[in-house]
C-alpha cells in the first residue's frame, strides 16, 4: 500500500494504517486455534442443515469462477451441504471462467442457477456510467449479483447464501476512494437518468439498502463468509482446484470477467491513478501468504500476464462497447467525477448501519446472521 490511498497513515515503523487495521479488524479470525475453527465450522454447517430440513436446498453459493467462490462450493460439498449455484452473467464472461463453472458444476453434480442479464440495457447502463467520470463502473456487476444471489434465496426459502469473499485473501479494506456502496440502487438510477432521462433498470436486477433491510432483517437471509471459518489458503485451493476439477487459473484475482480484468488493468490506473493488486497483495502479505518482495515483484509490470493479452482485451472491449479509440481516449482524459455527485442512499445507510450494529449488540439478531 501506498499514498495512492489518500486515506493512508504510517506508524513510527513504517507500518501502514491498512495493515493495521486488517490485523486489528480480523486478526483473531486469521490467526485462529484450528480446534476453535473447526468447532465453529461444525456447529454452522449443521445450523444450515437444520433450518433446511424439507428443503431442496440449504445454502446458496454465489458462483462467479473465481477461485474463492470455486473452492467455497466445493468445501460445502464435502461438508455435505445441498447448494444451489448462483452465477450472475453480465456479458463479459471469460471462455476461461465458463469452462472453471462448467467443469465444477458437473463433476461435483450441483444444479446451476444463470442469470443472463439483458446486454442492451447493461450496456447502456455502462455507457452511463462512463459518461458520468464515476470510478466505480464495477457497481453495475455487483449490485446486480447481490441482488440475484438474494432473489434466489427468497425464491427457494433459503436462510444462507455462501460467498467465497474471506479475510484472508480480501480482508484488507478498499480505500473509500477506489469504490463505491455497493447496495446504493439510489446511486445506479441517478447515474443513469443524468445520461438519459428515459434510462432506467427494467430487468437489470438491482438492490437498495430498503431491499437489504427485507432481505436481512424480515426474511433473516444470511450472507456468509463462508471460507471464514476453515483455514483457507489460496495457493492451496488452487491446487486441488485444479487437480480434481481441471480448473485453469487467471493471472489476477477477479480476472474471470473480461471487462473487470480491462477495468482493474488497465482503466483504474490510467484514468483514476488506481491499482488495486496493492490491496489484494498486501492482504497475502500480512496473511503470510506471500513476501513483500515477491509482491513488490509483481508490482513492477502492468496488471496483465503480457502486452499482447491487453492489447487483445483493448480490441475486444472497443468493440463490446462500441467505442472507437478517440472515444476512449477522450474518456481517459476527463477529469473524474464523485458519486455523490448524483443522487445516492449513503446517508441511509450509514444510519441503516450503525442501527443494525446496536441491535446485534443487543442480541437481537442470532450469532450465524452476523456471519455475513
Amino acid at each position: 500500500m501506498d499514498t495512492s490511498a489518500p486515506d493512508i497513515t504510517f506508524d513510527a515503523d513504517g507500518v501502514c494504517s491498512y495493515c493495521t487495521a486488517l490485523l486489528r479488524d480480523s486478526g483473531k479470525l486469521l490467526f485462529m486455534d484450528p480446534v476453535e475453527r473447526l468447532a465453529k465450522l461444525e456447529r454452522f454447517v449443521t445450523e444450515v442443515k437444520r433450518r433446511a430440513v424439507g428443503k431442496q436446498y440449504d445454502c446458496i453459493v454465489g458462483l462467479s469462477g473465481g477461485v474463492d467462490s470455486a473452492f467455497t462450493l466445493v468445501r460445502a460439498m464435502e461438508l455435505g451441504l445441498r447448494p444451489l449455484a448462483v452465477h450472475m452473467d453480465n456479458g463479459w464472461n471469460s471462455e476461461l471462467a465458463q469452462n472453471n463453472i462448467e467443469n465444477l458444476v458437473r463433476q461435483l453434480g450441483v444444479d446451476l442457477h444463470t442469470h443472463v442479464i439483458d446486454w442492451r440495457e447493461y450496456r447502456n447502463l455502462m455507457d452511463a456510467f462512463f459518461s458520468a467520470d464515476v470510478i466505480d463502473v464495477e457497481l453495475l456487476y455487483d449490485n446486480a449479483m447481490l441482488a440475484t444471489n438474494y432473489k434466489m434465496a427468497a425464491k427457494h426459502k433459503i436462510d444462507f447464501i455462501l460467498s467465497g469473499h474471506n479475510a484472508s485473501t480480501e480482508g484488507m479494506r478498499m480505500p473509500p476512494s477506489w469504490n463505491w456502496l455497493k447496495f446504493d440502487a439510489r446511486n445506479i438510477r441517478s447515474i443513469a437518468k443524468a445520461h438519459d432521462r428515459t434510462l432506467k433498470p427494467k430487468t437489470f436486477p438491482i438492490v437498495g439498502t430498503l431491499d437489504l433491510i427485507w432481505y436481512r432483517v424480515v426474511r433473516r437471509i444470511s450472507w456468509v463468509r463462508f471460507l471464514d471459518f476453515v483455514e483457507y489458503k489460496k495457493a492451496d485451493a488452487l491446487e486441488i482446484l485444479q487437480r480434481d476439477f481441471s480448473y485453469k487459473p487467471y493471472p489476477y484475482k477477479h480476472y474471470e470477467s473480461v471487462f473487470t480484468r480491462f477495468y482493474q488493468g488497465y482503466l483504474l490506473p490510467m484514468k483514476f491513478g488506481v491499482d488495486k493488486r496493492r490491496v489484494h497483495l498486501s492482504t497475502l502479505i500480512v496473511t503470510g501468504q506471500i513476501s513483500r518482495a515477491e509482491a513488490e515483484a509483481l508490482l513492477t509490470g502492468i496488471p496483465y500476464p503480457s502486452q499482447a493479452s491487453l492489447d487483445e482485451d483493448l480490441i475486444y472491449f472497443l468493440k463490446k462497447i462500441n467505442w472507437s479509440q478517440e472515444e476512449l481516449s477522450e474518456y481517459l482524459h476527463r477529469p473524474e467525477r464523485a458519486h455523490d455527485e448524483f443522487a445516492t442512499e449513503s446517508r441511509v445507510w450509514n444510519r441503516s448501519v450503525a442501527l443494525y450494529k446496536r441491535l446485534q449488540s443487543k442480541n437481537i439478531f442470532s450469532s450465524s446472521d452476523s456471519a455475513g
